[in-house]
């Protein structure tokens, strides 16, 4: 009872295999029938290009690769000192280097010695040229707070200079315009119409104030001195 199972099994295996191989095949066929006509349109020049299948390189990479110095061929970098180091460091006596030419002369030796020095100081240098900047940022600091307590100590004067020199200028600007204003009147009752004081006519007549003015103070002053210099003589006669 258990044999038919199986053969039917067997069966349906098989025939599911059969199917697959003749799908396979089919598509095979019809991708080979695809690039068959593809290929009809095609160059010739380009299919032999497509189809060229180089000699493989002969390349010696057991050995290690030592350029020629003496061939023109040879780059003008693999002939420095500085990859006759590199091929040193790779293959060591297997690079034909003479290990004794790629030290260091002595001048080259000072250079790379003053370098370090610039660049890599010894740890006292180091502290020593923290500590003197730590010096020096404390005596900026210093001055400053020095600067700031002198000039805090000079604030109430000055504030009370700007007071001063504010009230002033409000002084000033308020005996401007009662100036202004009472020359206005005087020019509105002396021509009977006020007057604009961009005018000719309202500068004209404010210089001819000013002369007025300034021949009477000159009088006051003749007469002052006038008096100061009859006092003692008046003193004298009352005396006698």
């Amino acid at each position: 009872m258990t044999s038919a199972p199986r053969v039917h099994l067997t069966l349906e295996v098989t025939g599911l295999s059969s199917n697959m191989a003749a799908s396979l095949l089919s598509r095979r066929t019809a991708l080979f029938f695809g690039v068959s006509k593809l290929n009809s349109f095609i160059p010739a020049a380009v299919q032999q290009i497509a189809n060229y299948n180089p000699r493989p390189l002969r390349l010696n990479i057991k050995d290690p690769y030592i350029p020629n110095k003496e061939s023109e061929r040879t780059p003008d970098w693999q002939k420095t000192e500085k990859y006759e180091r590199r091929l040193f460091g790779r293959y060591g006596r297997a690079s034909g280097t003479d290990p004794t030419k790629l030290w260091p002369s002595h001048a080259r030796l000072e250079e790379l010695m003053a370098e370090e020095r610039e660049w890599h100081p010894p740890i006292e240098v180091m502290l020593e040229n923290i500590a003197a900047r730590e010096k020096e940022k404390a005596q900026r600091r210093m001055e400053r707070e020095k600067t700031i307590a002198a000039n805090m100590a000079k604030m109430p004067k000055m504030i009370a200079d700007w007071k001063k020199q504010k009230k002033e200028v409000k002084q000033k600007q308020r005996e401007e315009k009662i100036k202004r204003d009472k020359l206005l009147a005087e020019a509105r009752e002396r021509f009977g119409y006020a007057l604009d004081p961009r005018s000719l006519k309202f500068k004209e007549m404010v210089a001819e104030i000013e002369k007025e003015e300034k021949k009477k103070r000159k009088l006051l002053k003749r007469r002052k001195k006038e008096e100061e210099q009859g006092l003692p003589t008046a003193t004298a006669e009352s005396s006698q």
